[in-house]
């Protein structure tokens, strides 16, 4: 988005590690929460389906790059619309970089939401869909805890917060996987 000239800017290009964490903290927990979360309910939703590990790993992946990849365009083109706004309400810029929340956002949900998916790369493993549980609500408090490194929030309660939520989600994808699937084959 290019800046008119006599428009005031409220950016502020961030500095070193700290910053740059801070000044992207909010895309990376929403595309880090959404990866883990949107990959771990393919894993419940298939499992639950009781589906094959191979569908789930070719749903995963493929979810991995459509879904990240519609989250990030969907953060860059929010971040512009609301710049537009802006200037159309003649107030001072705030992001002079879509694009690169736009590519935290992405980057933070593929990485992120590669791990549900780990226990299903190796072959010949037991208890995938416990693992893969494991690896993901371990991950959520993880995440949850390291936010607090750059906000004001204590580690234990942002953990908590994320751990929750996400189990959260993948309770009604699991059910949900599971309904449909005994109402596809008429079981109970």
């Amino acid at each position: 988005m290019r800046r008119p000239l006599n428009r005031p800017s409220l950016h502020r290009e961030p500095h070193g590690a700290y910053e740059t964490a801070q000044h992207y903290v909010g895309d990376l927990i929403y595309g880090t929460n959404d990866g883990i979360l949107t990959s771990f309910a393919i894993v419940a939703g298939v499992s639950g389906g009781a589906l094959s590990a191979t569908a789930v790993l070719i749903v995963g992946t493929a979810n991995l790059f459509a879904d990240g990849m519609s989250m990030g365009v969907g953060n860059y083109l929010s971040i512009r619309a609301r710049e537009s706004a802006r200037e159309r309400q003649n107030l001072p810029e705030e992001e002079a970089n879509p694009a690169r929340h736009g590519l935290a956002t992405f980057l933070a949900f593929a990485v992120a939401g590669a791990i549900p998916l780990l226990p299903y790369v190796l072959p010949g493993l037991e208890f995938r869909f416990l693992l893969s549980s494991v690896l993901a609500l371990i991950a959520q408090f993880a995440v949850g805890a390291l936010r607090s490194l750059v906000t004001a929030s204590r580690w234990w309660v942002s953990g908590l917060e994320m751990l929750v939520l996400g189990i959260a989600v993948a309770v009604v994808a699991y059910a949900t996987g599971a309904g449909i699937a005994a109402m596809v084959h008429g079981g109970p």
